[in-house]
């Protein structure tokens, strides 16, 4: 066999695997799709039905229902705890991993070895530390709370993940602007920050889905259905005695904000590899 005829048949099985693998990822959401726009009982009914019978939206619109499922609420209350939580730890990782990147002090490498100790400890063990001493300062059943345990959660790894994306930044680079007067502040917004918008972006969607997905923390510190977040909200809906399995395959809308944040995100990561670079 020519080696042409084996590249032709590498790539075949190639594509095929390729093919093979997006079929097995996306078959569960296409069932999940589909049970969503059949009727309750159409859904429930054996031998299952692949494509609806009678196509019917009822199940999305019980899941924008109030008296059914707030969703509007839950997703106000994600997206501010998401994103403020991830914008916190955005900000204090840029300052941390840049100085552990760019400045020169005592201890600084036992601190960068030092991140992870963190997550040496169960989520579960830290749950009764937290909870006394934020309930001493008055936070329990607030979302502010569920901010600080998000951004001590993840605080560690952006400043770990920026600092080696900081570290492959030239010295010269900032050496350069230096001589033009800027500080290390003004290296940090007019020079850092823009070489490493493909990092930051990437840190930023970590924390962001890292408190999205919560359900642990948001569960022992919010007791109040004003407060709830989505990942508790859909874990009520789908306790209830009278579930229906349309209505809980239509809740996929709630990943929407995500798929949205990481085509978003993947955007702003290309926009920085093109325009992040310095001009001669």
């Amino acid at each position: 066999m020519s080696k042409k005829k084996k590249r032709m048949v590498k790539g075949i099985f190639f594509y095929v695997g390729i093919l093979f693998l997006m079929a097995v990822i996306l078959i569960p959401f296409f069932f999940m799709i589909t049970v969503s726009l059949k009727t309750a009982r159409e859904a429930i009914q054996v031998p299952p039905t692949i494509l609806p019978e009678e196509l019917t939206l009822q199940h999305y619109r019980d899941i924008f229902d109030t008296s059914i499922f707030p969703f509007l609420k839950y997703f106000k209350n994600s997206m501010y705890v998401s994103v403020l939580a991830a914008s916190i730890s955005l900000v204090f990782g840029i300052m941390a991993g840049y100085a552990l990147s760019k400045l020169r002090f005592p201890g600084r490498a036992t601190i960068s070895n030092s991140f992870y100790c963190v997550y040496m400890f169960s989520g579960i063990l830290l749950i009764v530390p937290l909870y006394r001493l934020l309930s001493s300062v008055g936070l329990y059943n607030r979302r502010e709370a569920l901010i600080i345990i998000m951004v001590v959660q993840t605080l560690p790894t952006s400043i770990y993940m920026l600092k080696g994306f900081f570290d492959t930044i030239p010295q010269e680079i900032e050496e350069a602007g230096k001589i033009d007067g800027l500080n290390y502040v003004q290296s940090i917004f007019y020079i850092v920050i823009p070489i490493s918008v493909s990092g930051i972006v990437s840190v930023f969607v970590y924390a962001f889905m890292i408190a999205w997905n919560d359900f642990l923390y948001a569960t022992i510190f919010l007791s109040s259905a004003d407060y709830f977040t989505l990942p508790i909200g859909l874990n009520a809906l789908f306790n209830r005695p009278d579930y229906i399995w349309g209505r809980m395959m239509a809740a996929l809308v709630t990943s929407v904000p995500v798929v949205v944040m990481y085509a978003f995100s993947e955007f702003l990561m290309k926009k920085g590899t093109t325009e992040g670079g310095v001009k001669g």
